[in-house]
């Protein structure tokens, strides 16, 4: 039986706020009417990615693979840049890397959906029919759990979509949820003659997963427990909820149950605005999510990605038995930023994902499809990096680049030690305190992308090595966006996290995707990884420069770089 996600159409400027005491929804959407329907009359180029999915114009947040076809649906406004007037957006692509363009799917028309068609996922049937499910905001802006159906199988795009006003709503908040936060349907799975679905949701401060089933798929029964919930985690929204084998990196179907697997579930929480995700246990008999005690449940917990990327969804690609990751990356710079280029928002490379081998985390990697688009490659092998020392990757675009480099660390013995008030639940911070040009024993050594040519501007990408008594080795890998733009006003956040691995071969892998105004990173084959959305004003088009680096007082090796020239792909409007 085969279970497809749509990427999940995220709320991603919308603040709710609750029931009131009366019992009557209020919601507050953070709206900007002098902006929402202002068209780009010149949609500005400059930042614009090339090898990253984005629509010709106008703001965007989300797959599902059916009969040979990738569908991509995404949250759109048709009428400008910033939230509202919002849409399903359609595009299909045989391959994830070249799409075409189509009409809108869903757009609200009906009373279940008056005053919104958010977020939602989307099952194939067991008679290979697709359905969506998605939330609907009534005029009463109570969201509601809707489902829609293709109008004609026999088209191979599924252009059309139908939300039959029979049944619909087919899930409505019961008096215990509050109905002004209570979004996303996740994927629904088959189990013990009943489909089940995940539904976000949030009472007081604790944010829940609500569990749902139903015999038919139309009339669903809230279960007496929760899937999961957590203390002090606020709204939970985009719930995603699928097994991992327990070695290997093969995909499953999101139905799979068994003792050769381990459920991922994750959240995004809405106070953050960052993706959460918990490795454990599915109890079937209790239906019920236990996440391992081996990361933090909330917010200090893992992370997809410790940089701009939220709202994401993965799906299973039964064409090639993988499950693949989307994620919403945002923009740094203003809402009025946003209405002068003309556009917002990009969506991550796909990245398959899959359990690591400790099995305390996952792993990922941007799909096999993207190295279709490498052209002119260079190579760098064998090189030191002295203290301070600097090596330029010349005769590729800079600005548009794919460059995968391992470091080999000579030794470990100048490794400073990891002050026992800094935090192992903080990255972040502890990036910001010991940037690209604070000296380091081992590191700080990485890659410095969209450089200009004197070095006013560049995004550090680095690894720094502490050691302590708790564990022999504390690697931090940052993507340290302060010094990427002269451009004042923005937000340029150090993003950083810890790399679980234990250096016994002494070599480090980073590879990062450079495309403009996006540098997405994995490092150690995708243990951690960061995007960082930046802004240059000299480092642009043939202006950008790369460039591999080492400010600590261990000279490192430059073991291998391959870095390739990135073509655009085909995205047809």
């Amino acid at each position: 039986m085969a279970v497809l996600t749509l990427l999940s159409l995220a709320l991603f400027i919308i603040t709710f706020l609750g029931v009131n005491n009366n019992g009557q929804v209020e919601a507050s959407h953070q709206l900007y009417p002098q902006f929402q329907s202002l068209t780009a009359i010149n949609v500005l180029q400059l930042h614009r990615t090339a090898f990253h999915f984005q629509p010709p114009q106008n703001w965007i947040n989300a797959p599902m693979y059916y009969n040979g076809i990738y569908h991509f649906f995404y949250q759109y406004n048709p009428k400008g840049a910033v939230w509202g007037n919002i849409i399903w957006g359609h595009s299909v692509s045989k391959d994830m890397i070249d799409w075409k363009a189509l009409d809108p799917a869903i757009y609200p028309s009906r009373r279940f959906d008056k005053n919104g068609a958010w977020s939602g996922s989307a099952t194939i049937l067991p008679n290979n029919k697709p359905i969506i499910l998605y939330t609907g905001v009534d005029p009463s802006d109570r969201q509601v759990q809707n489902y829609a159906v293709p109008a004609n199988l026999s088209d191979p795009y599924l252009r059309k979509w139908i939300k039959p006003a029979r049944l619909n709503p087919v899930v409505d908040p019961d008096q215990g949820v509050n109905a002004s936060a209570f979004r996303d349907p996740s994927t629904a799975w088959w189990l013990n003659g009943h489909w089940r679905m995940a539904v976000g949701s949030k009472r007081n401060h604790r944010g829940i997963a609500y569990l749902y089933r139903s015999r038919d798929f139309f009339h669903w029964v809230k279960a007496k427990h929760p899937l999961h919930s957590a203390p002090h985690t606020g709204m939970w929204e985009c719930p995603d909820f699928y097994p991992v084998l327990l070695s290997g990196k093969q995909g499953l179907d999101t139905s799979v149950v068994g003792k050769h697997v381990k459920h991922v579930l994750k959240v995004s929480l809405d106070v953050t605005r960052y993706d959460y995700y918990t490795v454990g246990t599915y109890l079937i008999g209790k239906d019920r999510y236990v996440p391992d005690n081996t990361s933090v449940d909330g917010w200090a917990g893992l992370r997809y990605d410790y940089g701009n990327f939220y709202a994401s969804k993965t799906f299973f690609d039964p064409a090639k038995k993988r499950r693949v990751l989307w994620g919403w990356v945002n923009e740094s710079d203003s809402t009025s930023d946003d209405v002068k280029k003309g556009w917002a928002g990009i969506q991550a490379i796909p990245r398959t994902v899959w359990l690591d081998p400790n099995q305390r985390q996952l792993m990922q990697w941007p799909i096999q499809e993207l190295e279709t688009l490498r052209g002119k490659n260079v190579q760098i092998s064998h090189r030191m990096l002295k203290t301070g020392q600097h090596i330029e990757v010349e005769g590729i675009t800079a600005a548009q680049v794919d460059v995968d480099v391992t470091f080999f660390i000579p030794s470990l013995d100048k490794v400073e030690p990891f002050n026992p008030s800094w935090s192992l639940t903080d990255a972040q911070l502890l990036c910001a305190k010991k940037g690209s040009k604070v000296q380091g024993g081992v590191g700080p050594f990485g890659l410095l992308a969209l450089a200009s040519e004197n070095l006013e501007e560049y995004t550090p990408v680095f690894f720094r090595i502490f050691k302590s008594s708790i564990k022999k080795h504390i690697v931090l890998l940052c993507s340290d966006a302060r010094s990427s733009s002269l451009e004042g006003g923005l937000y340029k956040p150090p993003f950083a996290g810890f790399v679980d691995v234990d250096l016994a071969d002494q070599k480090l892998s980073l590879r990062s995707l450079i495309d403009h105004s996006v540098v997405e990173s994995f490092g150690a084959g995708g243990k951690t990884c960061i995007t960082s959305r930046v802004y240059p004003t000299l480092a642009v088009l043939e202006n950008a420069h790369l460039h591999a680096f080492n400010n600590g007082s261990q000279t490192i090796v430059l073991e291998n770089l391959n870095a390739w020239s990135m073509k655009k792909p085909l995205m047809m409007n």
